[in-house]
């Protein structure tokens, strides 16, 4: 659900009057472009403008987590691939049971996490607009933006 709130926020930003930019799919297209993405507008955060730069550390940052908890974490004879440890600072998994129903949980988050943006990619392609312009077109007018 965080590429779900990665989508929104930047559009609810610019929609208060911040300087960035509300249209998701534009953001990696102006990097590929040459041009460096300044993080909530501001080039005094985080300044990306170098492409292999952000996948190199993108893919360490990845690799580091997997390894410390594919590895690192595991048990005697464990695969090391349950919640554990370091991913489970509030204990969650230590009742069998609400493990269980723990786990049943996060494949349903996510499935709606998959089916959010399944809908706002499909939005982006048809209509060209942000979720939240969508949505308002739709509240407008309902009977004629919807499906």
């Amino acid at each position: 659900m965080l590429g779900a709130a990665g989508i929104l926020v930047p559009d609810l930003l610019a929609k208060t009057g911040m300087n960035i930019e509300p249209k998701w799919w534009n953001v990696g297209q102006e990097l590929l472009q040459g041009k460096p993405i300044d993080y909530l507008g501001n080039p005094n955060l985080i300044h990306a403008s170098n492409f292999g730069a952000i996948f190199a550390t993108q893919f360490f940052l990845m690799a580091s987590a997997e390894v410390y908890r594919g590895y690192w974490e595991s048990e005697e004879g464990a695969k090391g691939m349950y919640p554990g440890g370091a991913f489970d600072p509030l204990n969650f998994a230590k009742d069998p049971a609400k493990f269980q129903e723990l786990k049943i949980k996060e494949i349903k988050n996510g499935r709606l996490a998959m089916l959010a943006m399944l809908g706002f990619y499909s939005q982006a392609f048809s209509t060209g607009k942000t979720p939240l312009e969508n949505l308002g077109d739709h509240l407008a007018s309902p009977f004629t933006n919807h499906i």
